[in-house]
């Protein structure tokens, strides 16, 4: 495991996602230029029960980072991949950082 390389930066979408495959596990990358940040989490959308969530549309609930899932409309925590809506549900959340011009992503979480 470890740190993965995905893709270049300039493959990402401002102020959207994109999903990459990392280790057989689908990962929904959210560039947010405007705040030079980035993040990355499961694509799966355990209330839809479909790999959707890089479609869905990025903001923020409270200040904090969020995705609404295209097909229900939950909310997840960009950083955590806590779920607003039930405190129950949470999908897992991925170290991602950016190195020179590529993204990469560490499943096991580590900084």
């Amino acid at each position: 495991m470890g740190w993965q390389d995905v893709c270049s930066k300039n493959d990402l979408q401002p102020n959207s996602g994109v999903c990459a495959l990392v280790e057989d596990q689908q990962v929904a990358i959210f560039y947010m230029p405007d705040n030079n940040a980035i993040y990355a989490i499961n694509n799966y959308d355990p209330f839809g029960k479909v790999h959707v969530l890089s479609r869905g549309l990025i903001g923020d609930l409270n200040g904090e980072p969020m995705v609404s899932s295209p097909l229900y409309k939950q909310h997840f925590s960009l950083k955590t991949g806590q779920c607003f809506e039930d405190d129950s549900v949470t999908i897992p959340a991925y170290a991602v950082r950016i190195v020179g011009d590529r993204v990469e992503v560490n499943l096991a979480g580590e900084q």
